[in-house]
């Protein structure tokens, strides 16, 4: 960390740090330059608890833009130098940990090793890597392990720095053998939170997480590393787009303030239905069309999967008065959502990858207007215990 470098600048770090924590207590908006009176617990009694995480997470990005700067200024540089300026990719913390990740990522479900080339593969690295995007997902089942060798390799072979790099993956479905597979102490060492402590403690990984983990599964974890001062997860990884709603926007944010654990969401296009290329059957180049996913067909031409086609075809005015397309309206749908650290993209082509990181322009036209308007087209929003009270 910066604060830890010696000479002039680390002063320099610590001594506007000190002046940040003291402005803490002021009104962050610039309204009130007076200190509020606290109430007799030490916080701010004028302040709702969700009004007390947005102070917190201002006063957070207040501290990485001084620590920002005087790094650029003790390296010569400006802040067009950073990739945040010079691509227009955003980033934020995953869950309460302090890794800075793209809020977009690169997946590698279905076409790393599968679907599309090794050379189709790294120019999709290369733009994703162009573009800010620093998350690179992949999983040991993906295409028999050949997903995570190809990404290796290209990483390799571009020369990237594996400090810029954030490379998650997943344990489970590993080989055919019994002991190849599952979360035993042969697959992974020992049981999951045990286990997960031993793989960061002997540096392979920095950090872990969940995968399709119930909220009840992923507190017992957080409980078991504290009985036993372990290493507890960090984010859960979930499916979310319009049309699968319920766990990122009700079960998560809850986790999220108990705990720390942030949201990593896969499938925002959900699996290409709201792509748009479904809308007159299943084309035979597409991922429906593949043996192995007729689920995915039998999904699309059910009576529920002709009801979500024509809510698209709803939604599509919309996208046309924002000036964006379906699929990055969808993408941008997803990313308002502020508890989301990143929202993972599956691309098969180079032009697929460069229209859905085009949402990160359509983000700052979500307004809570646009917001209504799609959820009263879905009709599916979910509703918390605080939404009902209210």
């Amino acid at each position: 960390m910066l604060a830890a470098r010696t000479g002039a600048v680390g002063s320099q770090i610590s001594e506007e740090n000190t002046k940040l924590r003291k402005q803490s207590g002021f009104s962050v908006a610039g309204k009130d330059k007076s200190p509020k009176k606290a109430s007799e617990n030490g916080k701010d009694s004028s302040l709702s608890p969700s009004g007390q995480s947005q102070l917190r997470a201002r006063q957070l990005a207040l501290l990485r833009e001084v620590e920002m700067n005087c790094y650029l200024k003790l390296c010569d540089l400006s802040s067009e130098h950073t990739t945040a300026c010079t691509t227009g990719m955003r980033y934020r913390n995953l869950g309460k940990s302090g890794l800075r990740v793209s809020c977009l990522g690169l997946g590698t479900w279905v076409t790393f090793g599968g679907q599309i080339s090794d050379e189709v593969a790294e120019r999709l690295m290369t733009i994703a890597y162009e573009s800010g995007v620093n998350l690179f997902d992949t999983a040991e089942v993906y295409a028999a392990g050949k997903a995570e060798v190809i990404l290796g390799s290209i990483i390799k072979k571009k020369g990237w720095r594996r400090s810029s790099l954030v490379i998650t993956t997943k344990l489970y479905w590993g080989g055919k053998a019994e002991t190849e597979r599952g979360l035993s102490r042969k697959h992974i060492i020992e049981e999951i939170v045990r286990a997960m402590t031993h793989v960061i403690n002997q540096g392979m990984a920095m950090y872990w997480g969940t995968s399709r983990w119930s909220a009840m599964e992923i507190m017992e974890a957080y409980s078991v590393a504290r009985q036993f001062n372990m290493i507890p997860p960090v984010c859960e990884q979930a499916e979310y787009h319009l049309f699968q709603r319920e766990k990122v926007e009700v079960q998560l944010p809850e986790l999220y303030h108990k705990i720390g654990v942030g949201a990593m969401t896969w499938s925002p296009l959900a699996c290409g239905i709201i792509s748009g290329k479904y809308g007159n059957g299943v084309p035979e180049s597409s991922r429906a069309s593949l043996k192995c996913y007729q689920w995915l067909k039998e999904r699309i031409i059910s009576e529920e999967g002709r009801k979500q086609q024509n809510k698209l075809k709803d939604l599509s005015p919309i996208a046309e008065r924002l000036g964006c397309t379906l699929p990055q309206l969808a993408v941008a749908w997803c990313l308002r959502n502020e508890g989301v650290s990143s929202v993972l993209l599956g691309s098969s082509t180079p032009e697929q990858l460069i229209e859905n990181l085009g949402a990160i322009q359509v983000l700052p036209k979500m307004t809570s207007h646009v917001v209504n308007e799609i959820d009263n087209i879905l009709r599916n929003k979910p509703y918390s215990k605080k939404d009902y009270r209210s």
